[in-house]
């Protein structure tokens, strides 16, 4: 029960990440792909109708591991307080830019909300690239299962760790241009004319990014992580997950396409979970002190009752989601008024 409640929360965070990463790529994206008022009206409404819908996905992942892996939520939510305060302020700002930009339309505040949409969107990227960099490095577990992150140390991936250091910067520039990306992808695929030409453009060139640094995370998790690399000697059919990302990446550059950018993005983050696994936060210090899916987990009675939760729940919030999706499908037209 424990690894299929592990499969279920990394399926979770994937549709998240793949769902609302398109609209913090959009932000990141808008104030170069759109130059006038209405073409950032586009761009808004390219998003609009599922933005909030998308963050569904955030807190049913977030209550499912309060539920599934208390003893990991206990310690992440003391140990990552304070980005996890941040990423709570950016999330509303976010919500308030997108929300106001059309209720306060001045030529003082317009440009304001337009400021905090880019940025909410490019920071909340670099901060949850940061977050997955923080869980793949390990933290600094005592033996209680406890730990404490200051924002940064000496910048090294060893001992006792900030937040941010040199791998964990590098994850996060790599979730931002790999949202970025995708943001633009979805713009391109929703919008007409210029908007849809200029995001276009910006995918195909931050798609050299991606791919550049795809290949130094790559070869900087496995000389971190010892778990990532015997996992896949252990198990080669593993080699499925970022044979999916290689493949979402070759689809991105041959046909600038959104669903390949989504495959990328699956095959990443389920990559980073095969790898880890059966950790859900490794200690970077003494690796039986790490959190794993066993010693994390709530009781068999729990895991089993919960399912029967889950199941009806999850099927609810999938067929709201494609009905959505289905009915706000096509382009976005100039003309239309909201957002």
């Amino acid at each position: 029960m424990e690894t299929l409640w592990f499969c279920l929360i990394a399926v979770m965070i994937a549709m998240y990440v793949v769902l609302d990463g398109f609209d913090l790529g959009a932000g990141i994206v808008h104030l170069w792909v759109a130059r006038t008022d209405g073409e950032r009206r586009q761009v808004l409404r390219s998003i609009g109708p599922v933005w909030d819908g998308n963050e569904v996905w955030l807190l049913a992942g977030g209550g499912t591991l309060f539920f599934a892996f208390p003893a990991l939520y206990a310690a992440s939510f003391s140990g990552f307080y304070l980005p996890l305060m941040v990423v709570l302020w950016l999330l509303i700002a976010r919500a308030c830019a997108v929300e106001f930009r059309n209720h306060l339309n001045t030529p003082t505040w317009t440009p304001l909300w337009d400021v905090v949409f880019a940025a909410s969107g490019a920071l909340l990227a670099v901060f949850f690239g940061a977050a997955l960099g923080n869980v793949v490095r390990g933290v600094p577990l005592d033996a209680k299962g406890e730990f404490f992150l200051s924002l940064w140390t000496n910048f090294g991936v060893h001992g006792e760790v900030g937040i941010l250091d040199w791998y964990t910067i590098l994850v996060g520039v790599l979730a931002y241009l790999t949202l970025m990306m995708h943001g633009a992808l979805w713009v391109a695929q929703k919008t007409e004319g210029a908007v849809a030409a200029r995001a276009a453009r910006t995918a195909r060139w931050g798609w050299y990014g991606v791919a550049a640094l795809t290949v130094l995370a790559t070869l900087a998790t496995f000389q971190i992580q010892p778990q990532v690399p015997a996992n896949f000697a252990a198990h080669p059919w593993g080699y499925v997950f970022p044979a999916l990302a290689l493949l979402g990446l070759v689809g991105v550059k041959v046909r600038t396409a959104f669903l390949a950018s989504c495959l990328y993005i699956v095959g990443m983050l389920t990559s980073a979970a095969f790898g880890v696994f059966p950790y859900v936060l490794p200690s970077n210090t003494d690796a039986r002190q790490g959190l794993t899916i066993y010693n994390a987990a709530t009781g068999h009675y729990g895991l089993v009752v919960g399912l029967g939760w889950f199941v009806p729940g999850m099927l609810l919030a999938t067929g709201y989601t494609v009905f959505v999706y289905r009915q706000f499908s096509g382009k976005v037209k100039p003309e239309v008024e909201g957002y």
